[in-house]
């Protein structure tokens, strides 16, 4: 069974095609929405043995004429510097503006695949093809693209909405158990501000139900990003959950210590204790919540060696704060979320320290 979930966005709607062994289909589903061409199938050394072949024949037989552009695995590689030489690749290979870019791979080649595209000729079209769960369920919809500064995560990039999303829940079979939890991270997160009910399924979920269990999140993500593609009215911000201090964390600890999934675990974790104190959620729902993450190994306590000062200091330069006032994403209750600008600098800092393990 395949589904498409739809992306409303005026005047560039979109799908995302979600369905187990759809990968081969690759060129077919391409071939519908953008006409035969050049492309770039941009992956890392990680995914690109398992499935970059398979995809780049499908977009052969389709009429595509693709190139496989190959770069280190992990979250070092989300660097201008490596924007620069897949473009250069691009460009020895002849690629122009009538071509296309397909990310294949997790959340790191998605975001830096989708921000070449917007730069490459100032815009082409691009693809998603997600081999994680982070990916399959959160970031391959919704158009954030971007790569890391020395300074923080996510700070250089630009909105570039896909063409088209295809994900193939069976490629996550490959995944190692820990890649694989982490990126149930983002669905608690889902659960948490838009489906609660989906907790109570996650204790019972198998391969069979990973189909319909991606296409329910990416809904939530589609709709969410289709009231508020660019940010600006306050909604695409609840999907920021657990973000805003899990993107410090990884940024303190250093990229690599924590997979992204577990510092958002850690970060919803805060978020939870921030809002049963400052929004009244009950604690009895927030427990729920932390024993969905432990149910998947995911970390609800930091080290000690992470010092609270640089975390402050990670989170100054987040892009959540404006005019140095925290906003900061809290639940009432589970299934609903809003955007409070009442947390103060010394909320953020207890919640830390009560994040922190024992010592």
């Amino acid at each position: 069974m395949v589904a498409r979930v739809p992306v409303s966005l005026a005047g560039k709607p979109y799908e995302s095609i979600v369905g187990n062994e759809i990968l081969s289909r690759t060129g077919e589903f391409v071939r519908e929405i953008l006409p035969a061409g050049s492309c770039a199938v941009v992956t890392d050394s990680n995914v690109g043995p398992l499935y970059a072949q398979a995809v780049a024949r499908s977009l052969q037989g389709a009429g595509f004429t693709p190139i496989v552009i190959t770069i280190p695995a992990g979250e070092g590689s989300k660097s201008l510097a490596i924007a620069e030489t897949i473009c250069d690749e691009m460009i020895t290979a002849g690629l122009d503006r009538g071509g296309f870019v397909a990310a294949l791979g997790g959340g790191v080649i998605g975001d830096l695949a989708g921000f070449v595209a917007s730069i490459y000729y100032r815009g082409i079209p691009h693809v998603q093809i997600p081999t994680t769960v982070v990916a399959q369920v959160d970031s391959a919809i919704g158009g954030k693209t971007g790569v890391n500064a020395r300074g923080g995560k996510n700070l250089i990039g630009s909105f570039h909405q896909p063409a088209l999303v295809i994900a193939d829940p069976a490629v996550l079979s490959t995944l190692p158990k820990r890649e694989f939890n982490e990126g149930i991270a983002e669905v608690i997160k889902h659960a948490v501000i838009r489906d609660a009910k989906m907790l109570d399924d996650l204790t019972r979920v198998a391969a069979s139900d990973l189909p319909s269990l991606i296409a329910r999140n990416q809904q939530i993500k589609a709709r969410i990003v289709s009231e508020d593609e660019f940010e600006k009215l306050g909604l695409r911000a609840l999907l920021n959950f657990g973000h805003t201090i899990g993107h410090a964390i990884e940024n303190a600890a250093g990229y690599g210590r924590f997979l992204h999934g577990e510092a958002v675990s850690l970060g919803i974790a805060a978020a939870l204790d921030l809002s049963v104190d400052r929004a009244g959620l009950p604690i009895d729902q927030a427990e729920i919540v932390l024993k969905s993450l432990n149910a998947f190994d995911l970390p609800v306590k930091m080290p000690h060696d992470i010092p609270t000062h640089a975390l402050m200091k990670a989170l100054g330069k987040d892009k959540k704060f404006e005019a140095g006032a925290i906003r900061f994403v809290l639940t009432k209750s589970l299934g609903s979320a809003f955007v409070s600008r009442e947390v103060t600098e010394g909320d953020v800092r207890r919640a830390i320290q009560n994040l922190k393990e024992p010592k």
